[in-house]
């Protein structure tokens, strides 16, 4: 089942696409796809009424598609959780996962347009799984505890500003925060259809020219092991999104790859998960 957001910014309804990819609006269910949309049983309400046939058709054609989960509580990302990613920024393959925080308020949708920020000269692309949690994840027992926890799946592109990031100061939040840094979706696809997480191929390209393609099994880390690494250092609510870290393929690690510039067009896609296209202007 995949769940989506689709309308004008600030004013999108929820829906889901059946099987035969059919679009119905969930509106009679709830306001949203959000936090307590998943506290409150939401997946499990939708997919009955999706097989009782109570949810009304709509029409996508023409609708922008939102994000999938509004107003996320926590963006958390792991840093350098492909070996080859490590090895081509110059990074030591880490004995425990790197963590940092993003500012949530960066999440928008799949195919809207992302701004360079003032004064950037490397902002920098990464297609990465995102993981949305769907109950309370404290001090997990293990990784099937974990694996219980999470709602769905989508793709993220952690975009990043390397400068800000690696440069400017010890952390690296200021290089991810920036506004319109996490385009996500197009949809969440609940775990059933999504199968083994772990057997995922992810793609990007930049102006049709292929940069990254590689699969969730060479992950250092794996979706349950984080899941459950994170939920003994913080509670992870319905809602929150965690960003799993990307394989090799970024401009960073890429010398002679130029950085991305007003006009140009990336293009990302992980199998079963859709595609998402963005322009880049500048801010």
């Amino acid at each position: 089942m995949k769940l989506l957001r689709i309308g004008a910014l600030g004013a999108e309804i929820p829906a889901v696409i059946d099987a035969d990819g059919g679009m119905f609006a969930v509106t009679s269910l709830t306001d949203d796809i959000d936090g307590a949309f998943f506290a409150s049983g939401g997946i499990d309400r939708v997919r009955q009424a999706l097989a009782e046939g109570l949810l009304p058709r709509i029409e996508e054609a023409g609708r922008r598609i939102g994000a999938p989960v509004a107003r996320p509580g926590k963006l958390v990302c792991v840093g350098l959780n492909y070996r080859d990613h490590a090895e081509e920024t110059g990074a030591a393959v880490p004995k425990r996962p790197v963590i940092f925080m993003k500012d949530p308020s960066t999440v928008v949708g799949p195919h809207d347009q992302v701004l360079i920020p003032r004064g950037s000269v490397k902002t920098d692309w990464e297609v990465e799984l995102a993981v949305v949690i769907g109950r309370e994840a404290r001090y997990l027992a293990d990784p099937a505890a974990a694996a219980e926890c999470i709602a769905g799946y989508a793709i993220s592109n952690d975009v990043s500003e390397r400068a800000f990031q690696l440069e400017y100061s010890p952390q690296w939040d200021l290089g991810k925060s920036c506004e319109t840094f996490n385009p996500m979706g197009p949809w969440l696809v609940t775990p059933d259809e999504v199968g083994d997480p772990q057997t995922l191929g992810l793609r990007l390209a930049v102006n049709g020219a292929a940069r990254q393609n590689g699969n969730t099994k060479n992950m250092i880390f794996d979706v349950a092991y984080l899941v459950r690494y994170l939920s003994q250092y913080m509670v992870l609510h319905p809602g929150d999104v965690i960003n799993t870290g990307t394989p090799a393929g970024v401009a960073l690690g890429l010398p002679g790859t130029p950085y991305l510039r007003e006009g140009d067009a990336v293009e990302l896609s992980i199998d079963g998960l859709g595609t998402q296209r963005q322009t880049f202007i500048n801010a």
